[in-house]
């Protein structure tokens, strides 16, 4: 079984673990709808993906 050679110190660990913490998504405004989408995402309420009709758009129901 591996064992470590020498105890790693508070300092080391905190850095490993600095990388752990969960990170609030990213969302940008649409420019065509205005509506809040993620980056590189289809804007599902217009179906468009950089200007380009992707899928059809959803109907108010």
């Amino acid at each position: 079984m591996a064992v470590p050679r020498k105890k790693v110190t508070p300092m080391k660990r905190g850095q490993r673990r600095a990388h752990d913490a969960l990170k609030a998504p990213t969302y940008v405004e649409d420019k065509d709808s205005g509506e809040l989408r993620r980056p590189h995402h289809i804007d599902l309420k217009s179906g468009k993906y950089r200007g380009r009709q992707i899928l059809e758009p959803k109907s108010d129901i």
